[in-house]
């Protein structure tokens, strides 16, 4: 459908953890005295259809954005389940609303299918296998979706907790922070559950899950809201208003024992764009010096380590940077540099959205 997808890193580890749960636990005791290969294929089956499910979730979110306006950028699967990484906001409360419902109700379709195939083979041709699969999906994703409607954000619920509030106050901001506060108290309170489990309740593996999902909502709801009062504070400001002007440059020919004696010992930037009069050439890093051994810093030339134009994120000075800020979220060395006609007029690092951060804080 013309949406990039990828998997973290941290997708494998729940895509195993599920499995040895499908194969080794859930459908044992829903059928048991089977054959453990039968086990292992009912599980290679469900965690697969799982995963699809999952990812019809997400492109439900993805294609309702799209036909919104809303750029969607692709979606990732990561340990906590799917994401549509999208490059913008609603542009209203009502899209917001249709955006956000359109993940649970493709979860509740889902449902609904798998417990019908389930029924269609009990009824017609019973193959129990299929139908202790097939049962149990539509149960995963009857649960994926009322989980999902819980009302705290970054979940779907809390998102059409933010357009309800959007729509009566008219107000994105306030609708984000109550929809994010509500996050953090959901966080907390799946924290809270998880240690009553875990070392009241004696079930440590779900009370330790609990746990890990609460912090991560209490975090992202928190995130969630700081990178929006940024997007508020950016609209509007190029790179030349946000850029470092005149930055510190060295010369390709420079030896690294110069480099770091001479800037990386006397300054405190772990960067260095490099310039030849003037015009840029790449960068070089504190990062790429590390590996070379000291005794051969004075034979090195900054050249020899530093990353070439070509691979250097690079702006022009009236790029929004709504952009940059994206495009610092992918850059290798964090940091852009801003160019015309190819001479180096600024850079943007860390340091210099921190400042716009605490600007957004004043309207925090």
């Amino acid at each position: 459908m013309g949406f990039e997808v990828s998997l973290d890193y941290s997708w494998f580890v729940i895509f195993f953890l599920i499995l040895a749960t499908f194969t080794a636990s859930v459908f044992p005791q829903r059928l048991p005295g089977l054959r453990s290969g039968t086990y292992l294929i009912m599980g290679l089956l469900a965690t697969a259809l799982f995963f699809a499910s999952l990812l019809g979730h997400e492109l439900a979110h993805s294609l309702v954005a799209r036909r919104k306006g809303v750029e969607v950028e692709g979606i990732t699967l990561f340990i906590f389940g799917g994401m549509a990484r999208t490059k913008s906001e609603a542009r209203n409360p009502v899209d917001e609303l249709l955006i956000a419902g359109a993940g649970p109700l493709a979860s509740f379709v889902f449902a609904a299918l798998f417990y019908g195939l389930a029924a269609a083979l009990r009824a017609r041709a019973p193959i129990p296998p299929a139908e202790v699969m097939f049962s149990y999906l539509g149960l995963v994703n009857l649960a994926l979706g009322a989980f999902n409607l819980l009302p705290g954000f970054p979940l779907d619920g809390g998102r059409l907790l933010r357009a309800l509030v959007w729509k009566i106050s008219g107000n994105l901001q306030r609708a984000t922070w109550v929809a994010t506060t509500a996050g953090r108290g959901l966080g907390l309170g799946l924290v809270a559950l998880g240690v009553l489990g875990a070392f009241a309740g004696g079930t440590l593996v779900g009370g330790l899950w609990l746990i890990f999902i609460g912090w991560f909502l209490t975090n992202a709801a928190g995130a969630s809201y700081r990178h929006l009062m940024l997007t508020q504070v950016l609209r509007g400001v190029t790179a030349y208003e946000a850029m470092s002007r005149h930055p510190e440059v060295v010369d390709p020919e420079l030896t690294l024992d110069a480099l770091i004696h001479e800037h990386f010992f006397k300054r405190p930037y772990n960067a260095f764009p490099v310039t030849v009069h003037g015009v840029l050439v790449g960068l070089v890093t504190l990062s790429q010096v590390k590996p070379v051994p000291r005794e051969e810093w004075p034979n090195t030339l900054v050249r020899e380590v530093m990353t070439p134009l070509a691979d250097t994120s690079v702006v022009s000075p009236d790029t929004p940077m709504i952009d940059v800020v994206q495009r610092m979220a992918v850059a290798v060395s964090g940091r852009i540099m801003v160019v015309q006609n190819g001479r180096l007029e600024g850079i943007i690092s860390a340091r210099d959205l921190a400042i716009w951060m605490d600007r957004a804080s004043l309207v925090d």
